[in-house]
């Protein structure tokens, strides 16, 4: 091999060797490159999780400040740290025993905190229905479940919008604590009880711990009601039925005698008649239908003056109703449902009632209440129309602030052969009735009013 293809072959070698050594650099540094990468894409990660947990730890600890260190509590942490603070920088004897005071304040107060769970409150009511202005017992039974004795402490029942509070004393293991409560006379409504809450304090109200029980329980207060007599309750003659003009072959209304036919029944053979042409003739009926009722009650705030008169016409529509389900009569209750502000106008709402039995009746009203954002009774009246066709007696229930004129209108929306009556209730009128065409209208004063005047208007 001549000198020069000598050259010319370590030309190549060193040429392939450097690209070799070259490419090996390359896949070296894109593998330390992407495990810096991967390095550093774990690290953000992990130090993401740690801010978030942090973050959550931090706002976790804040609640539980917020929640446990009460007002004084601050007072003592601040005394604690400024004077521990100004005592070791300037040395200031005062400000140095001022902090260690409020400092072993606090540190005292932390075992009164211990224990909050190891009690178990059972929650009972003696009643679960009232009348609106009475009151009910509740009894509350504490058992301390752990191992060790009890400090003293404290139970609140929240009963509504207020706080029933009273103390638990000292308990050994198992040994259980009980508590009559009389609860104050509660407005109509459907009221909250409960749930009841163990509070742990120091006796300088320093620190403060609660746990919340799951017992509670919903105290239904109904409208006070009055007795009303039966014949005023549907202000119809016809016990037995409103009779149409459908005819049918067995019923109680009379109506013609006609030939008989294939599948009629023997019962209803006129023998008479059957003699008289010599062929079978049968008797034939109008269908009778069970007169039905419907108690309409407007919630418009603007259509009461006052609250009072408001609770007058719940009372007022709800002895009607009451009255009625004791006849076993058909009966619809409806009042008006709260419509968003945003819909209002272009939406059409209203509510039934449950008329199964008086109980079911009673809570139903205890819940209705004076709406803002609501139809008027004219409306609520009409969309009751609709939705029962054939109404023996309409009873609209309403407010001073609804004049005659509101009251004949909202009465067109019922059938013409329906007997209509409006309970207006205005605890400044006093108590008469007036007859205006096709509608009765009768005004209260009081509750005691309402049986007193039904009663004189259907003996006349």
């Amino acid at each position: 091999m001549s000198p020069r293809d000598l050259s010319l072959t370590e030309s190549r070698l060193t040429r392939t060797s450097a690209a070799s050594l070259t490419g090996e650099r390359t896949e070296m540094t894109a593998a330390v490159t992407s495990a810096r990468g991967r390095a550093l894409v774990g690290a953000a990660v992990r130090a993401s999780r740690a801010w978030t947990a942090t973050g959550q730890a931090l706002a976790t600890g804040w609640r539980w400040l917020r929640r446990t260190v009460r007002p004084a509590g601050v007072l003592a942490l601040v005394a604690a740290t400024a004077g521990l603070i100004a005592g070791f920088a300037f040395g200031w004897v005062e400000a140095l025993v001022a902090g260690v005071a409020a400092l072993v304040l606090l540190v005292l107060s932390i075992p009164f905190l211990f224990q909050t769970r190891t009690y178990e409150v059972d929650l009972s009511l003696g009643h679960e229905r009232i009348v609106a202005g009475t009151g009910v017992r509740a009894t509350v039974a504490v058992r301390n479940s752990g191992r060790r004795v009890a400090l003293p402490g404290r139970i609140d029942v929240p009963v509504g919008a207020g706080l029933v509070e009273f103390g638990v004393p000292l308990l050994r293991a198992g040994a259980t604590s009980e508590e009559q409560l009389e609860l104050p006379p509660q407005p109509r409504g459907i009221v909250r009880i409960g749930p009841a809450t163990t509070v742990r304090s120091d006796p300088i109200g320093l620190l403060r711990r609660e746990h919340a029980f799951d017992d509670a329980h919903d105290l239904y207060v109904h409208p006070r009601t009055v007795p009303v007599p039966s014949s005023s309750a549907g202000l119809i003659r016809d016990l037995d039925g409103s009779p149409t003009t459908r005819l049918v072959d067995a019923d109680m209304s009379f109506h013609a005698i006609r030939e008989y036919v294939p599948g009629d029944s023997r019962r209803q053979v006129h023998w008479k008649s059957t003699a008289k042409t010599g062929r079978l003739m049968v008797r034939q009926y109008e269908e009778s239908r069970r007169s039905r009722m419907a108690v309409v009650l407007g919630l418009a705030a603007d259509e009461f003056a006052t609250d009072a008169e408001f609770e007058l016409a719940v009372s007022a529509a709800a002895s009607l109703s009451v009255r009625a389900v004791h006849d076993a009569r058909d009966l619809d209750i409806v009042v008006g449902a709260e419509i968003p502000r945003v819909v209002r106008g272009r939406l059409r709402a209203i509510r039934h009632i449950p008329t199964a039995a008086p109980r079911a009746v009673l809570d139903g009203f205890s819940g209705v209440d004076r709406l803002a954002n609501t139809m008027a009774l004219a409306d609520v009246c009409r969309l009751s129309a609709e939705a029962n066709e054939a109404l023996s007696i309409a009873v609209m229930v309403a407010g001073s602030q609804v004049g005659v004129a509101k009251l004949r209108q909202a009465a067109l929306a019922f059938p013409a052969d329906a007997a209509t009556l409006a309970i207006v209730c205005d605890e400044r009128a006093h108590p008469r009735t007036q007859v205006l065409g096709a509608l009765t209208v009768v005004t209260v004063g009081t509750l005691e009013d309402l049986a007193g005047l039904l009663l004189r208007g259907a003996s006349s």
